[in-house]
């Protein structure tokens, strides 16, 4: 499958593409869609003891099967979760797929979400952009992922999503850095490092940070996935400052939106 991503600044822009999408004769199951907001009623969680005794796979299957609903007209008879996610508060997510991607970190604050895209019908979604997708709806955005079958389709899907109003992915990554990038190069010239000459390094450690494989680790405890993800900039003292940057970053998100309400 290839996926397809659209950031929207609204829910009923996001709605009127999947209408499009559907109408164009994509299958209700190519289709996935998170959005902030906690319907249905209650906030599913998974207890932790659940994900270590049964495994990320049964227990999510639990979660997405717990809380089946319609969240609107086009996503009737599709799996629907209402999920709290840590660092980003109450989000419904609508297709197997897109609860798959939530599920787990809601449970433990993104800990097994590798291991959770691996075990679920969720391959093939970017799952290394999770902390776009997390930044578009903390701040009230909805995110569109569209799984095409052939390269004909995702140039459709792309044409119709855009047409629609959505932002790329490409797009929403480089706008998520930007506003970020002011305050990073004001703490890192401050400390006497030269920001300007090693920005690329200093921003990939700073992403590094945000994968799920990291999240809540020292940059000692991944450093040998960081090797194996990085072998050209791991090494660098700039991608490390970056790595250390971006971990505070997250864990700041985190006390912001750490408890259901």
């Amino acid at each position: 499958m290839i996926s397809v991503v659209g950031v929207f600044a609204s829910r009923t822009d996001a709605d009127l593409a999947v209408s499009k999408l559907l109408s164009a004769g994509l299958n209700r199951d190519q289709i996935n869609l998170l959005t902030p907001g906690s319907e249905p009623d209650k906030v599913a969680a998974v207890p932790v003891e659940d994900m270590e005794e049964r495994g990320v796979g049964e227990a999510l299957g639990g979660v997405i099967g717990g809380t089946m609903g319609a969240v609107s007209g086009w996503s009737l008879g599709a799996a629907v979760a209402s999920l709290f996610i840590p660092g980003v508060g109450p989000i419904v997510a609508v297709g197997a797929a897109a609860a798959a991607i939530f599920a787990a970190g809601g449970a433990v604050g993104g800990a097994l979400v590798g291991e959770a895209l691996e075990d679920t019908s969720s391959k093939g979604i970017p799952h290394d952009e999770l902390f776009v997708y997390e930044d578009a709806l903390r701040h009230g955005r909805t995110v569109l992922i569209v799984l095409a079958d052939s390269e004909g389709q995702r140039i459709m899907v792309q044409e119709i999503i855009t047409a629609s109003g959505a932002e790329i992915l490409d797009s929403a990554r480089e706008n998520w850095w930007l506003c970020l990038r002011d305050i990073e190069e004001e703490e890192y010239v401050r400390a006497g490092h030269d920001f300007k000459g090693c920005e690329s390094s200093f921003r990939c450690g700073f992403e590094a940070a945000q994968h799920s494989f990291a999240r809540g680790k020292s940059y000692t405890q991944v450093v040998t996935e960081l090797k194996k993800r990085y072998p050209d900039q791991y090494g660098e003292d700039s991608f490390r400052d970056g790595f250390e940057r971006g971990k505070d970053h997250h864990d700041r998100a985190l006390e912001k939106h750490l408890q259901p309400q």
